[in-house]
């Protein structure tokens, strides 16, 4: 018999998740479950065998947005995982959380930063402080706890990094772990039929930077483009929070039996598919 999949969260990752493998999508117009009672009923009454939470508060148009409304991303980002979390432990319901690998600054001497390291972005950013701390409330219990970053996909999107780059006139060249939303979504069913537990980096094998993709979006989907590359220097000059730039390791996915592609190769991949769907 198929299992029930219930995903919290109609943003961005939650609805393509929910489009690609035909799980259930739930709203907070549906059920909010920063209310832990009804959370509760509702989970009594729909008897999931999986609940993914792809909840967050990411900000619009970015992640400065998290600066000014700190109560309610709070609120998105730890109370709602923490509220799923418990629910889904006292019920023995399987728990994915969607969280974030940009919880790191650097790539530490080359080798990219593994699960089993500290988190060192703590302080600079709201967003980060909020995911890192969902992180640490989660990692206790008995869940799959995945780090995507800066998701890349075939479609256009606000939410698509390649959409959101291709909008602005300048863009940095700084070296970033990235996921391709195909083949995570592919990753993840496979780590849901093996309940796998634990935390994982999210992401594709290899950096990439705004600027190469750019120049690759530039080559296969608009070659009218045009864009400029500045610093981190200058880029911190304009935005209310520092972004994180780093490198994650994934040799952890990778011993799972997960083998997500070299990251060059799966975003050209997503920019072939984009420039299709953008007609």
């Amino acid at each position: 018999m198929k299992e029930k999949v219930i995903v919290f969260g109609k943003g961005f990752l939650g609805t393509r998740i929910s489009e690609e493998l035909g799980y259930r999508l739930t709203g907070r117009d549906e059920m909010d479950p920063t209310n832990f009672s009804a959370l509760e009923k509702y989970l009594d009454s729909e008897k999931p065998d999986v609940v993914i939470n792809a909840i967050a508060k990411t900000g619009r148009p970015n992640i400065d947005w998290c600066e000014d409304n700190r109560g309610v991303t709070l609120e998105s980002n730890v109370l709602v995982p923490a509220n799923l979390g418990k629910a889904c432990t006292d019920k023995g319901i399987y728990f994915v959380h969607l969280g974030s690998g940009c919880m790191y600054n650097g790539d530490k001497g080359g080798k990219g930063f593994s699960e089993e390291d500290k988190p060192n972005f703590y302080g600079p950013q709201f967003y980060a402080i909020t995911k890192i701390l969902a992180e640490k409330i989660l990692e206790g219990l008995p869940c799959l706890i995945l780090r995507p970053r800066m998701p890349v996909d075939v479609s256009p999107n606000p939410r698509n990094l390649i959409t959101k780059l291709a909008g602005y006139s300048r863009v940095i060249d700084e070296q970033n772990s990235m996921t391709t939303i195909p083949h995570m979504i592919d990753a993840l069913k496979k780590l849901i039929e093996k309940r796998v537990m634990g935390v994982y980096n999210f992401v594709n094998p290899g950096t990439i930077s705004a600027s190469e993709i750019m120049q690759t979006y530039k080559e296969i989907v608009d070659p009218n483009h045009s864009f400029k590359v500045f610093s981190l220097g200058e880029l911190d000059t304009i935005t209310k929070a520092k972004r994180s730039n780093c490198y994650l390791n994934t040799d952890k996915l990778r011993e799972e039996g997960i083998i997500l592609p070299e990251i060059h190769e799966a975003a050209k991949e997503c920019l072939i598919k984009y420039k299709e769907n953008r007609i």
